[in-house]
């Protein structure tokens, strides 16, 4: 088993592309979690990265990305990258919690993917409510976890409140209103 260190930054881009390129492969930019990403800019004081104790090579990485709901701030975790020849070694795992760690709870009461849930669950991750849908077909869960505990009746009850008015659509890191709801 390879030993990996957690640093509190970016990866440098072309490492992490070529990362992304081999966790995700070619088409990883027509997924609907990028499109939640474009015209967004990243949080970067969240960004993690995870490098061999040996030799330094970048072996995973996570990112964040700010949402809303309605006043409410939050984040949308993704991508995170973990190299092929590190999986399973609890590299996503430790990259996770490191970062959701670090979150200021006081800016941010959320966090929110597009992912596989029994994996995403070892981090107090669950099934996002239904009110919440993303654009285009989805192959994984929305999820969601609440930042701090507060947040998590307050979210619930947002979200129970809307459940039976419109549908409600991530679109460019903004939770907003559909003007049409998905079917």
């Amino acid at each position: 088993m390879t030993q990996f260190d957690i640093l509190s930054q970016s990866a440098e881009p072309q490492a992490l592309l070529q990362l992304l390129d081999i966790a995700f492969g070619p088409g990883r930019v027509t997924r609907t979690a990028e499109r939640l990403r474009e015209g967004n800019r990243q949080i970067s004081e969240y960004d993690r990265m995870a490098v061999t104790k040996t030799d330094g090579v970048l072996v995973g990485a996570i990112s964040f990305w700010p949402i809303a709901i309605d006043e409410t701030a939050g984040l949308l975790l993704g991508p995170l990258a973990v190299h092929p020849d590190m999986q399973g070694q609890g590299v996503g795992l430790a990259l996770i919690q490191d970062a959701l760690a670090a979150i200021d709870e006081t800016r941010f009461a959320f966090t929110l993917l597009v992912g596989d849930l029994p994996y995403y669950q070892k981090c107090d991750f669950s099934v996002a409510p239904t009110s919440v849908s993303c654009p285009g077909r989805l192959t994984h869960s929305v999820c969601w976890c609440a930042v701090r505990p507060s947040c998590v009746q307050r979210s619930r009850a947002w979200f129970d409140a809307r459940r039976n008015c419109a549908s409600f659509s991530l679109n460019r890191g903004t939770l907003c209103p559909m003007k049409q709801p998905m079917h």
